[in-house]
């Protein structure tokens, strides 16, 4: 069996794999070729998109010789017989580790872009690469979905030799191949077009996929409401694009306010909102703006403003949620978008109809002005300890603040939370607050990842 290109073997390994689609899998891609047949199965699946980073540790004096791989989250899987057959000492295999934690870590940034890795505690891992050559590399990267929490792990290829689909499939709960020829040689030449994935290929697709599923509600949760909106402000003669996921039962609904120059689309924020639906939060991400708005600096810091459109936004959320009572409404606001959040939240405080819990990334509360004293909703302030000005600008506004709050300090991060692992702390820290602040409401425990 034949593929025009990686786009059509991931159509057809979609049509196998559709039984998965009641499992709520995630599906990782083994960059860089893996990725786009990957983009087709999670497209398929209507499942969340990421890649599963895996590192061979080379045998110093022959690197072809893999005693073992390390994956993200401090995974490290090593074939200890190996280890004693190659006789060499800890110190030297310990170098190889650190040089290959610091290609892991370059690699993270490029493909994610700070967004932090999805979850794989108690869900179905859905491993798919374009191919199998020797299986060394897909059995490191399910060894490693495995370590990383994975409830299932499912390896799935358009094409591998017979000899090593018989061994992957020992090692995996279910191997789904396409074609096993006998006369195998190499991947590409059971591709017409094989050339090569770039970079920027993996990024934009992993981009696009994030763009086309706004949302990602945990194993289980089924949807209410999920998808694109039109949200009607000022009276309705203005028209503002949102993206909804609403899990059924949902304790809670997370309204995100971007910063200056951002929108819904922003992939800091989409990170942290998958997150939360993954722990069964709902979640809306919308544009404060039009486009014709943007184009007018003055109105991306008029506070006041956008203030008045997020509160829009609530009400309207709360008229056209389904069940028989809306759910509590939260904010998570970043950058001059935490003012607004901080400001509409005075404005529900004094109109009776308070907001559950505010959480503010890399804020500027000291926009908000006098009316952070009139705010009652718990509060959480999350700064970059390297993002000095803003710290400060976060400490006095702490100080003004009267209800419940806490500054929360994340080590290293500068104002982005570009840092690996900086942009996880600020997921962490918000579903936690979210949590302690709704009712009840437990979250599921954050992931961890341990070797064998």
């Amino acid at each position: 069996m034949r593929f025009d290109d990686r786009e059509d073997a991931g159509r057809h390994l979609a049509e196998r794999l559709g039984y998965l689609r009641g499992d709520h899998p995630v599906v990782l891609g083994l960059p860089r070729g893996g990725v786009p047949v990957a983009f087709e199965v999670a497209r398929a699946l209507d499942a969340p998109l990421d890649v599963i980073l895996v590192r061979k540790l080379g045998v110093p004096y022959h690197r072809e010789l893999g005693f073992g791989a390390i994956g993200e989250g401090g995974v490290r899987v090593v074939r200890d017989d190996i280890v004693r057959m190659s006789r060499v000492d800890e110190e030297d295999l310990a170098e190889v580790q650190r040089t290959e934690e610091t290609e892991l870590v370059r690699r993270a940034e490029r493909f994610r872009g700070g967004r932090p890795r999805i979850p794989l505690e108690g869900r179905t891992a859905v491993v798919v690469d374009d191919g199998i050559a020797t299986g060394s590399t897909a059995s490191a990267a399910c060894q490693v979905a495995r370590a990383q929490g994975a409830a299932r792990v499912v390896l799935a290829v358009p094409v591998a030799p017979p000899d090593a689909a018989a061994a992957l499939s020992e090692e995996v709960d279910e191997l789904v191949c396409l074609s096993t020829p006998a006369g195998f040689s190499a991947v590409g030449e059971w591709y017409r077009d094989f050339a090569q994935t770039s970079d920027d290929e993996v990024v934009e697709l992993l981009r696009r996929s994030t763009a086309e599923r706004p949302g990602n509600p945990g194993p289980g949760s089924g949807r209410a409401v999920t998808g694109p909106l039109e949200l009607p402000v000022d009276g309705g003669r203005v028209r503002l694009s949102g993206d909804l996921a609403l899990p059924a039962g949902a304790p809670g609904l997370v309204v995100f306010a971007h910063g200056s120059g951002s929108s819904r689309l922003s992939p800091r924020n989409r990170a942290v909102a998958d997150v939360l639906t993954a722990a069964g939060l709902g979640t809306l991400l919308f544009d404060l703006l039009t486009p014709a708005e943007e184009q007018d600096r003055a109105n991306v810091f008029a506070v006041e403003p956008l203030a008045r459109r997020l509160t829009e936004v609530t009400r309207w959320l709360r008229r056209e949620s389904p069940g028989p009572a809306p759910p509590p409404v939260c904010y998570f606001g970043a950058s001059t978008g935490a003012a607004a959040a901080l400001w509409a939240a005075a404005d529900a405080a004094a109109s009776g109809t308070d907001i559950a819990a505010v959480v503010s990334r890399g804020g500027r509360p000291d926009l908000a002005g006098p009316r952070l004293a009139e705010v009652t909703a718990p509060t959480l302030l999350v700064v970059g300890g390297r993002d000095e000005t803003v710290l400060d600008l976060n400490r006095q506004a702490a100080d003004q603040l009267t209800c419940e709050k806490r500054l929360a300090v994340v080590p290293g991060a500068t104002h982005l939370f570009e840092e690996p692992g900086t942009l996880d702390a600020v997921a962490e820290l918000a579903r936690d607050w979210f949590a302690e602040h709704l009712g009840g409401y437990r979250a599921p425990p954050a992931p961890t990842a341990s070797g064998p």
